[in-house]
């Protein structure tokens, strides 16, 4: 009677997002973890191992080769690994062992499973930004002495670059410059985070975030309460009318940017005033400032913005003269 060769048994690499906070781990990786018969784990400073103690889990702090880990599942053994949590290179020589073993054909390899404990949730790596934009802050001499009068200019210059990448419809500079502008968010959240300014209250880029939802919760009555809106003018009206009565302001143009370009400035206006029902005709008078004003509002009252509509003009100008210079367009 032939006798059957053990079963391989299973190894087991469990993985873990750095994002999640240790000790939440999925159902079936605390099932795979009580259920096995060596947990080892190369690292002794691993943040999961004071959570897997707790739970009654057995830890061994252990480095096996790839040789050694088959050999321990002989028998229909499980053993699962948690990998380092530095990433030192331990666990891609474990898999590469693993592989080089499995691709000789002189080895019967047990069951190779890789099983995620955690999952990143979407925005995960927002938490990475906020950490390495904390580090900067801490150890970088040029960012460490920052104020938000001194990274103003750059606040501004980052939205211009944002406009002229959705303009250029170049997903790849879109994307980079979106993290531009995010990154005077989170830079100025961490100034404000440090307190030095005397007349503003300190706050965190979590309060930033949960100032934002709490708003965006408010002003869509419709998605998060009773309210129905079955069109974007609907939508425009909701928010308009909880923004008055957040603002409590006592003009349809408080509230809008003075500094902001002339033709936006003007089309702003035009915009608040039409939304409020008042009848309010371009002041008369000579000078291009005032024909531009009236180009303007009838630019915002016909749904065209001329800011875009004068600077892709603009474009095309800038365009006809690097041809005159024989230069590419």
């Amino acid at each position: 009677m032939t006798q059957e060769p053990p079963a391989p048994g299973r190894i087991v690499l469990l993985t873990a997002s750095h994002r999640v906070a240790p000790g939440l781990l999925s159902w079936p990786a605390w099932q795979t973890l009580h259920a096995a018969d060596r947990v080892l784990c190369a690292d002794p400073a691993h943040p999961q191992l004071p959570y897997l103690r707790e739970a009654g889990v057995r830890v061994e702090h252990a480095a096996p080769s790839a040789q050694e880990l088959v050999e321990d599942c002989a028998g229909g053994r499980t053993v699962v690994v948690l990998p380092t949590a530095d990433g030192d290179g331990t666990d891609s020589a474990l898999t590469d062992g693993l592989a080089r073993l499995a691709g000789s054909g002189r080895v019967q390899m047990p069951d190779l499973e890789l099983l995620p404990g955690s999952y990143d949730l979407p925005g995960a790596r927002l938490l990475d930004l906020v950490q390495v934009m904390d580090r900067i802050r801490a150890e970088c001499p040029w960012s460490s002495i920052q104020t938000h009068q001194g990274l103003a200019k750059y606040g501004i210059e980052e939205a211009y670059e944002l406009v002229e990448a959705i303009e250029n419809g170049d997903g790849d500079e879109l994307r980079e410059e979106l993290g531009d502008v995010l990154l005077q968010v989170v830079f100025h959240a961490r100034i404000a985070q440090d307190g030095l300014d005397e007349d503003i209250e300190p706050f965190s880029i979590d309060d930033v975030a949960g100032t934002l939802v709490d708003k965006l919760i408010h002003r869509h009555p419709h998605v998060f309460g009773d309210e129905t809106a079955e069109t974007p003018e609907d939508v425009k009206a909701h928010w308009l009318r909880t923004k008055a009565i957040e603002k409590q302001r006592e003009s349809v143009t408080d509230g809008v940017p003075l500094g902001q370009p002339g033709l936006a400035l003007a089309a702003k206006l035009a915009g608040r005033a039409r939304t409020a029902g008042l009848d309010v005709r371009p002041p008369a008078g000579e000078g291009i400032g005032y024909e531009l004003l009236a180009l303007a509002t009838e630019a915002e009252r016909t749904g065209t913005d001329p800011e875009t509509a004068l600077r892709a003009a603009a474009r095309t100008y800038r365009a006809a003269i690097r041809t005159a210079e024989g230069l590419p367009t």
